[in-house]
């Protein structure tokens, strides 16, 4: 399974290599724009079933007429998800009151350590507001196969403990489930909440 994803992220990757040298070139700046939840010719989003901090069963369509933010990453990352999460809680604050129309969503791609208990104190350290998930291995092998995600469990050379080498990028799904915009690694929380807002009143 995890190799299908492998070889599915790697694609998506090399299309988005593409694609942000259109958008760059373009003037489209940090935001990929998309049509019916598609980037080129690949489906990006789609269903899937994982469970919350209190153990309940939440699907995407607990979250149907709200727009998501999704991040797939793990607590035990040492730079890269800190970091986005970070702009993400920003994006919140400089959301407002438009912020409670969005359900920021941190996935795991590390269930083996990534309890609910273990997301619920980590997502406290960035924003109250942050939902995260976990679920069996399966669960997470398919919701990243959904969103193109790649991840892979990897143990440095003389290190003790694995880390998870993961894809990078923030999903923002509209109301109705479907792609509405790509963020890359590195996007300020004032792009993001200036794009979200956009979004939303042109909605």
């Amino acid at each position: 399974m995890l190799r299908v994803i492998r070889w599915s992220a790697i694609g998506l990757i090399v299309l988005l290599l593409g694609a942000w040298g259109v958008i760059w070139f373009g003037g489209f700046g940090t935001h990929a724009p998309s049509v019916a939840g598609l980037v080129g010719n690949i489906q990006v989003g789609g269903p899937f079933a994982l469970v919350d901090s209190q153990g309940k069963t939440v699907t995407d369509q607990t979250f149907r007429g709200r727009w998501m933010l999704v991040y797939f990453g793990y607590t035990y990352c040492p730079d890269v998800c800190p970091t986005e999460l970070q702009a993400v809680a920003s994006s919140l604050d400089k959301l407002g009151p438009l912020a409670a129309q969005v359900a920021p969503l941190f996935i795991t791609i590390d269930p083996e350590r990534d309890t609910g208990r273990t997301l619920a104190e980590y997502t406290k350290l960035f924003d109250d507001r942050l939902v995260g998930l976990t679920g069996t291995p399966a669960q997470i092998a398919a919701a990243a196969k959904a969103y193109r995600v790649y991840y892979n469990k990897v143990t440095p050379k003389d290190a003790s403990a694995y880390l998870m080498d993961h894809s990078s990028f923030l999903y923002l799904m509209g109301p109705d489930g479907q792609l509405r915009m790509l963020f890359k690694q590195g996007t300020s929380g004032d792009e993001i909440a200036d794009a979200i807002r956009t979004r939303i009143q042109a909605s």
